[in-house]
């Protein structure tokens, strides 16, 4: 069963407007697009018992139901559902880390272990800058070889940001990792965040 934790204020939101829909047996589905991508998104949509798919993980709310989408569900592992009431009236907010990549566990093959890292903590701090950086292979059993793109393709910080940000990060979190090496063309500086 995912773990996907809904606060009190998120269900009680939700159950007011399930109740605007005037649906007997009306529920939230949760599901991901595009899971496992840098594009994945995380969504709820009204689910009427017509289209309740049998294969669903359901967590009975209380005031209703919300159903996990088969497919998504490594992907919502971690999922947190909150609502807080604003000026403007209140924000939903949906928190899913796992739905770019799913989490794996600390036995998953090293490559898994490396893009997880990747996907969940370097890249989204990479963003920031238009950047991005993928696992290419690893050779001699303990070294990332890694590709540099947008932002940081040619940027003339990348040697900082590879040694001081992503070689730590990743030696931290994954011990069997001993050095890091990249093989980005830095000499196309076209998008290059530092020039």
């Amino acid at each position: 069963m995912a773990l996907v934790t809904v606060t009190d204020p998120a269900r009680d939101y939700l159950a007011q407007l399930i109740d605007k829909q005037d649906v007997e047996g009306m529920g939230v589905r949760m599901f991901v697009t595009q899971p496992g991508t840098k594009n994945a998104e995380t969504c709820l949509a009204y689910c009427p018992p017509n289209e309740i798919v049998p294969t669903d993980e359901q967590l009975d709310l209380g005031k209703f139901t919300l159903y996990l989408d088969h497919s998504s569900v490594p992907f919502l592992e971690e999922a947190f559902v909150d609502y807080s009431k604003d000026q403007m009236g209140g924000q939903l907010t949906i928190k899913a880390p796992n739905a770019k990549v799913p989490n794996v566990s600390d036995d998953a093959p090293l490559p898994d272990r490396v893009n997880y890292i990747l996907a969940s903590e370097i890249n989204p701090n990479l963003a920031a800058h238009g950047g991005e950086v993928s696992l290419v292979e690893i050779v001699d059993e303990s070294v990332a070889v890694l590709r540099f793109g947008g932002g940081c393709q040619g940027c003339s910080a990348v040697s900082l940001t590879l040694k001081q940000g992503v070689e730590t990060t990743l030696k931290e979190r994954i011990p069997e990792i001993t050095g890091v090496r990249d093989i980005t063309d830095h000499t196309n500086t076209e998008n290059a965040y530092y020039q």
